[in-house]
């Protein structure tokens, strides 16, 4: 592997072939994935929960305004100054390559298709099937005028499927867009869709740049040095969308899944002035319940601007 750091001033993260969490951790491989499952005692959910009120976002905001809708899972709408941005859409119903398999929605989409306003960017953090769903994006693609953003070379999968204009990044570069600009930054993951391609495409988060006010979306991430080194290359974020769902067995996933009191504590690296919680209430990806990240937030600590949004909840960011 490489060492040292990189033109970006991120550390290095790819040894020619694969992509790896330097410094960090590595994902579990699959007899750990097999002793997980056969050992696992998940806590019981409900099948579905039908407590989503769907709510009807604007088609624009303007001026200094920024507003968030929190869709499903991390799939969050972002409106600031005359920009749509859509973060790991997924409006299907599995988060899975197969119709019939795979984690089943617990809960419908926090906004309907019917009332999704044009949207001018798509930002993907990895190829997981609950973070880059096909089926969404080829409606997406479908709608036109959007700009899709993948991590370095995952864009090959969109293009092969014809789906819409696809920009790679990586981490520490930069998109520039009609009034915003769209900075990749490291996370602590992996990646895969299948038994071959693992870590051979590249996992991030992005910092969205908007008249000096940033947003940070984390995608998928565990805990790490990596948000000081973000505070410390673009400052503390008006908002920051931090993932807390899917932590636990922590043997298992503490690699590449923060737990709630990890994420207060990004929170307070970042010293963002909002954080909205994602990657919760939708899916039951892993032995926690389906309710119990957001219960486990407030139960470790939450701060008042450490927001707990419900799919179709929004909030106007100060």
């Amino acid at each position: 592997m490489q060492e040292g750091t990189s033109n970006s001033g991120f550390p290095k993260h790819f040894d020619g072939k694969r992509f790896y969490n330097p410094d960090a951790p590595q994902a579990r491989g699959l007899l750990e994935a097999l002793r997980w499952k056969l050992t696992s005692r998940p806590e019981p959910s409900p099948i579905f929960i039908s407590d989503v009120e769907q709510s009807v976002p604007p088609s624009r905001v303007e001026g200094s305004a920024l507003r968030i809708t929190l869709v499903n899972h991390s799939t969050v709408l972002l409106q600031q100054r005359g920009a749509n941005i859509l973060t790991d859409p997924i409006w299907s119903e599995r988060a899975s390559p197969l119709p019939w398999i795979g984690p089943r929605r617990r809960r419908k989409e926090g906004i309907s298709w019917e009332d999704l306003p044009r949207i001018d960017a798509v930002l993907i953090s990895h190829n997981h099937y609950d973070h880059l769903d096909l089926p969404t994006l080829h409606r997406l693609a479908a709608r036109g005028d959007s700009t899709f953003i993948v991590p370095a070379r995952a864009a090959r999968l969109l293009r092969s499927q014809n789906i819409g204009l696809a920009h790679e990044v990586d981490w520490g570069e930069s998109l520039s867009l009609p009034g915003f600009t769209i900075h990749c930054v490291p996370a602590l993951h992996f990646s895969s869709r299948g038994i071959y391609d693992r870590n051979k495409t590249l996992w991030c988060g992005y910092v969205i740049e908007c008249r000096e006010q940033i947003v940070y979306f984390a995608g998928d991430t565990a805990f790490g040095p990596h948000f000081a080194q973000i505070r410390e290359k673009f400052g503390s974020p008006r908002l920051a969308l931090l993932p807390i769902g899917a932590y636990e067995p922590r043997w298992f996933m503490s690699p590449v899944h923060m737990s709630p009191d990890e994420a207060v504590r990004a929170h307070e690296i970042l010293a963002a002035r909002t954080s909205v919680a994602t990657h919760h209430g939708t899916f039951q990806l892993s032995d926690e319940g389906i309710d119990t990240p957001p219960k486990q937030l407030i139960a470790c600590g939450q701060r008042e601007s450490f927001l707990i949004l419900k799919n179709g909840q929004f909030a106007d960011i100060p």
